[in-house]
């Protein structure tokens, strides 16, 4: 006769093993259940895998371009804003100088020489305008301040050094010399047109720009950059400055009428040129603008179509998955009570 040897371990040990993969498969599906994806996409899709890395790749290079299409539109946002006081400073000395073209009076022609010195520090602080740590008209010089000021005092600016040259070296005295009352409205045109020159070259960068001639560029899809500001150097912005020294330094330095008249009338002709090609520059961006908010729509297709394949391929069933969860938690509950009978049972409980 045999006797066999009777245990509870064994029981307890297949009711432990159970436990631990319940509870491992239960980490899973709640992972799952709030991700919406596989928890390990490697194990599940196998040489899919490959395929599906390449496409959140993609995604993110799509969701990237469109982060980075958000600061080129503040960007030409901002540009627009400040190209707009220039316009505004432009087609405001205009109208000071057609309604004072002809007027004879001191006090008037002082108040024309303010209007003009205002308007040429509106358009400096418009030309200096920043953005996100750089500014926007410097061209790809962006960290150095683009226009500089025509009006500083200590030390006067190199602007104005070099017109008190260009006027003492044309006339042969300076703009306080009682002498300005003799120059002919003929001399006073060729100054001028010495002094047209002089900003539409390249004194302009030696005198007044810091600035770059290329723009900065941004690159809003995959294949697609675009000029996303423009620079001081734009010949809208030196006639805007030309037009605004015109005035400012020459029409209430006691000129004869006719003289005065050839200063006021270039004044307006130059700043008629300066308000078409700032106007041109805000079109330019404005093109630029448009064609963001195109290739955001593409970008978003893209995102779309992309976050959907990548659905299809890692994405569970998350309700599927929360029954399970539930239906683990039923078990594991009764296991637990299980574990806890079978742990008790002892034949001295019954002795």
């Amino acid at each position: 006769m045999k006797a066999s040897f009777v245990s509870n371990v064994s029981l307890q040990n297949a009711m432990r093993i159970t436990v631990a993969s319940a509870q491992k498969e239960m980490v899973q599906l709640q992972e799952e259940t709030v991700t919406g994806r596989h928890a390990d996409v490697g194990a599940v899709l196998g040489a899919k895998t490959s395929r599906t890395l390449d496409l959140h790749r993609d995604l993110q290079r799509m969701e990237s371009l469109k982060s980075t299409n958000s600061l080129t539109t503040q960007r030409l946002a901002a540009s627009q804003e400040a190209l707009g006081l220039m316009s505004s400073a432009a087609n405001d000395a205009m109208e000071v100088l057609i309604a004072l073209s002809g007027m004879t009076s001191s006090d008037q022609l002082e108040l024309a020489q303010q209007n003009m010195g205002n308007a040429l520090s509106t358009f400096t602080a418009a030309a200096n305008t920043s953005f996100s740590g750089e500014y926007l008209f410097a061209g790809i010089n962006s960290d150095v301040t683009p226009l500089k000021d025509y009006l500083q005092e200590t030390p006067p600016s190199d602007a104005k050094v070099a017109f008190d040259q260009a006027f003492l070296a044309h006339f042969g005295f300076t703009q306080t010399d009682p002498g300005v009352s003799t120059i002919a409205p003929a001399d006073m045109q060729a100054f001028i047109a010495d002094l047209e020159t002089s900003f539409m070259g390249p004194d302009w960068q030696t005198d007044w720009s810091n600035a770059a001639d290329e723009n900065m560029q941004s690159r809003i899809s995959a294949a697609e950059t675009v000029q996303s500001s423009t620079n001081v150097n734009a010949s809208g912005m030196r006639y805007l400055a030309l037009g605004l020294v015109v005035g400012q330094e020459l029409l209430s330095i006691g000129l004869s009428e006719a003289s005065r008249k050839v200063v006021s009338d270039s004044a307006i002709d130059y700043m008629g040129r300066a308000i078409s090609g700032v106007d041109g520059e805000r079109s330019k961006l404005g093109i630029s603008e448009s064609r963001v908010t195109q290739a955001n729509t593409s970008l978003d297709a893209q995102i779309t179509i992309l976050t959907t394949s990548i659905k299809d391929m890692e994405g569970i069933d998350t309700y599927e998955a929360a029954t399970r969860v539930t239906t683990l938690e039923s078990q594991l509950s009764l296991a637990y009570t299980l574990t806890s009978r079978i742990q008790n049972l002892s034949l001295l409980n019954y002795l």
